[in-house]
């Protein structure tokens, strides 16, 4: 790859569109579901089932889940996206945490994290 195509590489990954929004993560053989708010819909998955099969995940909850159940047992699932991309730091984080507890009290579920 000769220096210009690496430097357009590079700038095409730094102005992708990072889609935000809530998610969960739901365990098909107990029934939980936890929910999360991302900065990075993309990634999070990724993120969360590495820390678990590591066994590094916070939440004690969710790792006895995966323990008992195994990977297969889970679901990754993309609640509500951020309806607008051109949001400001301030509306990005109020969104996410609105919609993050309102989900959270629609599921009777409980944090992912924290």
């Amino acid at each position: 790859m000769d220096k210009q195509t690496r430097r357009q590489v590079v700038r095409d990954y730094k102005d992708r569109k990072v889609a935000l929004g809530i998610f969960a993560v739901r365990c098909a053989v107990t029934g939980q579901v936890w929910v999360g708010a991302s900065r990075n819909l993309d990634q999070q998955q990724n993120s969360i089932w590495f820390a678990l099969r590591q066994g590094g995940h916070p939440n004690p909850a969710l790792r006895a889940a995966w323990a008992a159940h195994g990977e297969a047992a889970f679901a990754f699932e993309v609640l509500e996206t951020a309806p607008d991309e051109a949001m400001t730091v301030y509306a990005r984080d109020t969104f996410l945490k609105t919609r993050h507890l309102q989900w959270r009290e629609t599921l009777g579920a409980p944090k992912l994290v924290g």
